[in-house]
């Protein structure tokens, strides 16, 4: 009898069933709490929604392991109950971002392929503008007039649907923003979900909370990043359907929330709202902010109230959770003297800084870019050989592209961007899609994008056109023109005109030189 060679690679009946084996050890044990309904779960609860669904998908519309569902919606019980029903089925579950426009959209679904696309009514609408492909079979509205979801799937058989998969097997796409024009499709395994939980709950980014409130979308990574550790930890997740600062004050108020995950501009929201002066912190034991640093005056706001903030950092591609910054003594003041910091590697993740030149280790003080390496690694882009392998090696190391440097504590800063593209209030944005769109006016014969920095959302999109001999456009025409294709966080701040675009002295876009001329 030979050993097994790769357990990764051998189906075990848990893999996927977060539901099932969370219900199976706390099944009375609160799972969620819906702040739009006012409604609570148990696990037992949340499970047999699971399977409800589950039920639907495989026995009514004949899906199968490694079929593709897509679903575009905000943060709902029902977007939780498809997550949890695919894991039982090995379904590979494709959230979209309602704040896609039809051209972003329709690039997405062609190369998903979906079977079966899921959303919220209110995206009628837009869902009505689609060129859905032939693969998909049913278009399911989650709360129309007649409540389909709740009369129908929820009314099926509750019987369990689950089936042995493998840790290797695919359990997300993902799409994300990077530095070219069209968007990218990370693969997700549930070996990725799987460890990444493992490390958030290892490093101490969860503490002891019981009840944390999920506030990143489901259309992101992050979303489900703070979902499936809060399962494996059996701790309530408090959820919303969107970010709202006087609804999240509101429930901090009212002592559900322990503890909860931003980015900076969340934070400034509450911040300026008016409810943030009479709100009960009392019960807000910590606050995890991510996608870049908090800047100390923000930070200094919730460390007067005797709340810490712990800084994390990653990307989709590398876990997404890969660096937190955890305190090394009681003093609130150390957070504060570091709070340019991402800190150190989470437990299982390996980092480096390489030169971007030769990709030899830099030493301590000197700058380079950062690679990341973990069992939470993701498995590529779905149908793009070349462009995963211009992030993920033969070793395993992911190339962020983010410029950082490691003081002599072992500290780790970020310093910028290796390549164009930019965050802004944690979306990433390509530059080059921006320029795209803008292009395709009859009246620009050239752009050019970056982003600059912004008090608010970190950084914001701002452009330089050149218009057609004889053309000529306003900056509101063409911001409106913008609309039409893109996102509104990726629609430029401001657009001026000029003779030419700023060059490099290879005769590249000089984005530096265009930020200096905003800046």
């Amino acid at each position: 009898m030979g050993f097994i060679q790769n357990y990764d690679d051998l189906p075990m009946n848990w893999v996927g069933d977060w539901a099932g084996r969370r219900a199976a050890l706390t099944p009375q044990r609160s799972a969620l709490y819906d702040s739009f309904t006012r409604q609570s779960y148990t696990f037992r609860e949340m499970n047999e929604r699971a399977c409800r669904v589950g039920v639907y998908l495989s026995d009514v519309l004949g899906l199968r392991k490694g079929d593709v569902v897509t679903l575009i919606c905000r943060n709902r019980v029902e977007a939780i109950d498809l997550y949890l029903a695919c894991g039982k089925l090995g379904i590979i579950l494709a959230p979209l971002s309602q704040r896609l426009k039809k051209p972003e959209l329709d690039d997405l679904l062609a190369r998903l392929r979906p079977g079966v696309l899921v959303h919220e009514h209110q995206f009628s609408g837009l869902i009505s503008t689609l060129a859905l492909p032939a693969s998909v079979r049913s278009v399911i509205d989650i709360d129309d007039d007649s409540n389909f979801f709740e009369n129908v799937i929820l009314k099926g058989d509750p019987r369990e649907v689950n089936i042995p998969l493998a840790m290797s097997d695919r359990c997300l796409y993902v799409h994300t923003g990077g530095t070219t024009a069209v968007p990218k499709i990370c693969i997700v395994s549930h070996r990725q979900m799987v460890w990444n939980s493992v490390d958030i709950v290892a490093t101490g980014v969860v503490g002891l909370f019981k009840k944390v409130l999920i506030t990143f979308p489901f259309f992101h990574i992050g979303g489900w990043n703070t979902i499936t550790p809060l399962i494996y930890a059996g701790m309530t997740g408090v959820l919303m359907r969107e970010f709202n600062p006087g609804l999240v004050l509101e429930l901090i108020h009212e002592g559900r929330v322990e503890n909860f995950g931003a980015v900076e501009a969340m934070l400034q929201f509450l911040i300026a709202h008016p409810k943030f002066a009479e709100t009960d912190f009392s019960g807000l034991k910590a606050i995890t902010t991510a996608a870049a640093p908090c800047s100390k005056a923000v930070m200094q706001t919730f460390l007067d109230k005797g709340i810490p903030i712990t800084q994390t950092y990653g990307m989709t591609e590398a876990g997404p959770s890969n660096f937190a910054y955890i305190a090394r003594t009681e003093s609130l003041d150390e957070l504060l003297a570091n709070s340019a910091s991402i800190g150190t590697s989470m437990f299982h993740c390996d980092a480096k800084i390489v030169d971007q030149e030769s990709g030899l280790d830099v030493e301590p003080g000197a700058t380079g870019v950062l690679c990341m390496r973990s069992p939470h690694n993701f498995d590529g882009y779905l149908d793009d050989p070349a462009r995963t392998e211009k992030v993920l090696d033969a070793e395993g190391w992911i190339y962020t592209g983010d410029l950082a440097v490691q003081d002599q504590d072992g500290l780790i800063f970020i310093k910028g961007r290796a390549d164009n593209m930019f965050i802004s209030g944690g979306e990433n944005i390509s530059p080059e899609e921006i320029e795209q769109a803008l292009m395709k006016h009859p009246a620009v014969a050239g752009a050019i994008c970056a982003g600059i920095p912004d008090p608010k959302w970190g950084q914001a999109p701002v452009a330089l056109v050149v218009f057609h001999a004889g053309g000529s456009a306003a900056e509101d025409e063409l911001k409106a023109f913008c609309r039409d294709h893109l996102a509104d966080y990726k629609i430029p701040r401001h657009i001026r005109s000029a003779a030419g675009l700023p060059l490099t002295g290879a005769g590249k876009l000089d984005r530096n030189a265009l930020v200096a001329m905003f800046c």
